[in-house]
């Protein structure tokens, strides 16, 4: 029985051969997944998955939402929220899920 860590999903299971032809089952963590982008799904570039990168600035960018958007959409973000406090646009014309990072950049 294996032990109960190893019961769990969060490791993957492989089945190795030994060199005297024994098959036994080796436990390795998962992979983690590339981080995307919370408007377009689309996988951010500039972040580590590491498991062994120290600190926030290593991990992601240092612009306003690294890790969240990815560059276009935060581009379009920055512009519509500009446009938003000049009074060219209203907040009712853009997308609810926009809507929630508008406010943000607004207020920040």
């Amino acid at each position: 029985m294996p032990k109960p860590m190893h019961r769990s999903r969060s490791f993957r299971r492989l089945a190795r051969v030994t060199p005297k032809g024994r098959r036994v089952i080796h436990y390795e963590r998962k992979k983690g997944k590339l981080p995307h982008c919370a408007l377009c799904r689309k996988e951010l570039n500039g972040i580590s998955i590491k498991r062994n990168a120290k600190g926030r600035t290593l991990k992601s960018n240092a612009r306003i939402f690294s890790g969240v958007l990815c560059a276009a959409c935060a581009s379009r973000i920055i512009t519509v929220a500009s446009r938003i406090e000049n009074g060219e646009m209203k907040l009712n014309d853009i997308s609810i899920n926009q809507r929630t990072y508008v406010l943000q950049m607004i207020s920040h």
